[in-house]
């Protein structure tokens, strides 16, 4: 596995920005037509990440590394006092609310460009953007997760947690990018195992010792469980811990238990009932696995439809690669500790989970806009920048910018959303009318008054005033 632990971060050619850009928007309408299926079926059988798509020769991809668009590049610098003026009519609207901040970046330079407001804000899901960078920074790309079953004693089997987040009763139909991993083929494989060494009769444990502490933080509205909003955060489950009947698992690992003992009845092999939660032995016999996908389609998968449960299971990955325990507070500590170590200002930083589901997280426009403009400049994490939804065209913005003035910003602007019951953000990316490309964040935490859907709309207006400007000096 690759050292991914160094707090150095190698800038790379600032013009990487441009290009990034250029090859995003080329793509914008390949993307949308994988993300709606309507390659899958010539393509990989279900849908498909960005690797599937082949860009064309026109864009000069060699070797990992994008070459300058020349239009591009001829636009020159921006002119701070133009991208002030660009989205100052829209910041001052009244559906924003009374706390409002933003930040626009250069992301060669990280140069102030643009700023209004000031202190911290609620992120809401925008929070997802630092818990991929993190992810990204700790494991490679590569990093798959396994779900085993294991026997010490003949007779006796475990089925042990690996925290793969995508982990699904049987396989997706459609395929499901993201969702390599199901415990219908891990029965058929123990199944075989079993009978092959003269076994049709086992008891079964379960093993979910790889995560620790409370499994739902206090920080967390105490109606998001019953409420079925969000399932207790396991290491073993399948189906992100929701049932066949839609309502969410209150003991997810004991339910993924018991489903796998039916699985094994299905295929010969007598399950003794009640499974029991027991901690593997080490050092024991495995006998069958299944691998989630490479955790760069996991994190591709969560940004893209903002999957707030494997978000909280990555954060648990993330303080595991650090070499802590596997809870909300260390995995919260880590990805702060890995955003300054990747030389972002973390001034003012409150983070309580993964997902941003916790209305105590807070952070300012500046560290998630940083957070962006960093993750663009160091190949291990810059497909987080590639990841982010496309305006329109994709992902949890797909719905957004048909209003009249965020239109500029359609299939231009690829930001992270985030929304919870008066927050919302918007984190991302932005070229400007003639190419100069602009790194913004824009939050408003106290909009209860005002419809989401209006919010949102004022929202989308900013990015789509950036994407408007003729922002050159």
């Amino acid at each position: 596995m690759v050292n991914r632990r160094s707090g150095r971060v190698t800038e790379t050619r600032g013009a990487v920005w441009i290009p990034l850009i250029t090859l995003a928007l080329v793509l914008a309408v390949a993307v949308g037509a994988y993300r709606l299926g309507q390659l899958n079926r010539f393509i990989c059988d279900g849908p498909c990440g960005a690797e599937y798509v082949t860009p064309p020769d026109t864009l000069g991809v060699t070797d990992g590394e994008f070459a300058v668009s020349p239009s591009s590049a001829d636009a020159g610098p921006v002119d701070a006092a133009k991208v002030e003026a660009a989205v100052r009519s829209s910041l001052s609207r009244s559906v924003l609310g009374s706390h409002v901040g933003f930040i626009a970046l250069d992301p060669v330079t990280g140069n102030v460009l643009a700023k209004a407001g000031s202190g911290t804000f609620a992120p809401a899901s925008t929070t997802k953007v630092m818990t991929v960078f993190a992810a990204l920074r700790s494991m490679d790309p590569g990093t798959r997760f396994a779900t085993r079953v294991v026997s010490s004693t003949p007779g006796s089997i475990v089925l042990i947690g690996g925290g793969d987040p995508f982990l699904n009763t049987e396989k997706p139909k459609p395929a499901r990018y993201g969702h390599a991993a199901n415990l219908t083929d891990l029965a058929a494989k123990t199944a075989t195992a079993l009978k092959k060494s003269g076994t049709t009769s086992v008891s079964l444990g379960f093993d979910d010792s790889l995560f620790s502490g409370p499994d739902v933080t206090s920080h967390w509205e105490s109606s998001y469980v019953p409420g079925n909003i969000v399932t207790p955060v396991s290491a073993l489950w399948t189906d992100q811990g929701v049932g066949a009947n839609g309502i969410r698992e209150r003991a997810p690992a004991a339910s993924a238990a018991a489903t796998f003992a039916t699985l094994l009845e299905n295929k010969g092999i007598s399950v003794k009932p009640s499974a029991a939660r027991v901690e593997a032995v080490d050092g024991a016999t495995e006998i069958a696995r299944v691998d989630s996908a490479p955790l760069r389609q996991l994190l591709e998968y969560l940004m893209q439809y903002s999957a707030n449960d494997a978000a909280e299971v990555i954060l648990r990955q993330v303080a595991i690669a650090e070499g802590k325990p596997g809870t909300f507070a260390d995995g919260a500590e880590a990805v702060k500790t890995l955003l300054g170590a990747g030389g972002i200002d973390t001034t003012g930083l409150e983070l309580y989970d993964g997902s941003g589901l916790s209305r105590d997280n807070l952070v300012s426009p500046l560290t998630l806009a940083e957070t962006i403009r960093v993750a663009a400049l160091d190949a291990r994490t810059a497909s987080l920048v590639s990841d982010l939804p496309i305006g329109g065209f994709n992902g949890s913005i797909l719905g957004r910018f048909g209003g009249v003035a965020a239109k500029a910003g359609l299939g231009i602007v690829h930001a992270k959303s985030g929304t919870l019951t008066g927050i919302h953000s918007l984190a991302g990316f932005v070229s400007d009318a003639e190419g100069r490309p602009m790194v913004f964040a824009v939050m408003a935490d106290r909009t209860a008054a005002a419809s989401p859907v209006a919010v949102k709309g004022g929202l989308d207006d900013v990015a789509a005033a950036l994407a408007a400007c003729s922002c050159g000096l």
